[in-house]
């Protein structure tokens, strides 16, 4: 059962520094977190969760909530799930973004809806969960025919999605209706959301043991890999890629090298080099001065706190919008989990 009360409270929540999976400086939700069933997401907090009894609280005057409230862009309005569907609260925070001037990112979900009006500097991110296929195809269809700039991200719940020919149908829907991205979104579940999650595998011994005793990560991470890997063959980014993300913003760059030390951590492949990359990027996101002017005027290498190779890779990025690192540790984490499968 799923409740649903007014309320004055809007959840903003801001980031100093960008962050993995949604790289944005502030979030917003209308909504309370728990609000699915039987599996409910936390989008911000990436916890999934269970209850026979969900009480959601919808956020009466969104305008109103918002009227003092600083917004700093990159912008997340978190509007999954049903209520969205019947309040359209996330819609106007998205009117709001749009008559500031603001970019965001919009989170629906498939069992949710997409604004009836969109925002030009807007981008939409559809979760696929419930994972509905039947319910992803019209959210996909009409993001496309609408000619909005959207893509697709897959939280990982072992092992509803995690499974190679769900992955590789979502794969093959996003590249029908122009994905722009696949991207996994990585969760935690609780002893609740696992609990409902044993109830469909009765039957299967050896995952329901997995589900509680396994160590999972390494399924989690290999899957990560796997989406990445699919999102090449199809055409389309391994990220939730934010918008404006064509600008060589400091923000910007702090994801970039942000996105790169996360998968070289992921592949445990030189964590201490990777660990100054993340160090580097934080030091970029809380620059005063824009990166562009900084290396026009001198060179990065005044920036006290970034280590060499941030400053090549950032180098090569302001001058070219590319960088030979980066792409080798992009290369390297596209991995299929069936390759070298006959």
């Amino acid at each position: 059962m799923i409740l649903y009360r007014k309320t004055p409270q809007l959840r903003i929540e801001r980031r100093p520094f960008p962050q993995p999976p949604y790289w944005a400086a502030t979030f917003i939700a209308p909504y309370s977190t728990r609000r699915g069933a039987p599996v409910a997401i936390d989008y911000l907090d990436l916890r999934a969760t269970s209850a026979e009894r969900n009480d959601v609280s919808v956020c009466e005057d969104v305008r109103q909530a918002l009227e003092q409230a600083a917004l700093t862009d990159p912008v997340v309005i978190e509007a999954t799930g049903t209520a969205e569907a019947v309040f359209r609260r996330g819609e106007d925070a998205l009117a709001i973004c749009r008559e500031r001037g603001q970019t965001a990112m919009h989170l629906i979900s498939a069992d949710g809806a997409l604004p009836a009006t969109w925002c030009d500097q807007a981008t939409l991110a559809i979760s696929i969960w419930p994972f509905r296929p039947d319910q992803l195809e019209p959210l996909f269809a009409d993001a496309h025919q609408r000619g909005l700039r959207w893509g697709a991200a897959v939280p990982l719940i072992f092992p509803i999605t995690t499974e190679l020919p769900a992955l590789s149908a979502i794969a093959d829907l996003a590249r029908q209706h122009g994905a722009s991205f696949l991207a996994p979104l990585p969760v935690d579940l609780d002893a609740t959301a696992r609990k409902v999650i044993a109830q469909t595998l009765a039957d299967d011994r050896e995952r329901y043991d997995m589900l509680f005793h396994a160590d999972l990560e390494p399924l989690l991470v290999a899957t990560e890999r796997h989406i990445a890997a699919l999102a090449a063959e199809i055409g389309a980014d391994d990220f939730i890629v934010p918008p404006r993300w064509e600008e060589r913003s400091n923000w910007n760059a702090a994801a970039l090298l942000t996105l790169a030390a996360t998968r070289m951590i992921g592949m445990k492949r030189d964590v201490e080099t990777a660990s100054r990359i993340a160090r580097s990027a934080r030091v970029i996101a809380q620059l005063d001065k824009p990166l562009g002017r900084i290396a026009e005027a001198a060179s990065l290498s005044i920036i006290d706190g970034i280590d060499d190779i941030s400053i090549d890779v950032l180098s090569d990025w302001l001058q070219g919008g590319r960088s030979t690192f980066l792409e080798h540790v992009n290369k390297q984490w596209r991995l299929r989990r069936d390759a070298g499968i006959a």
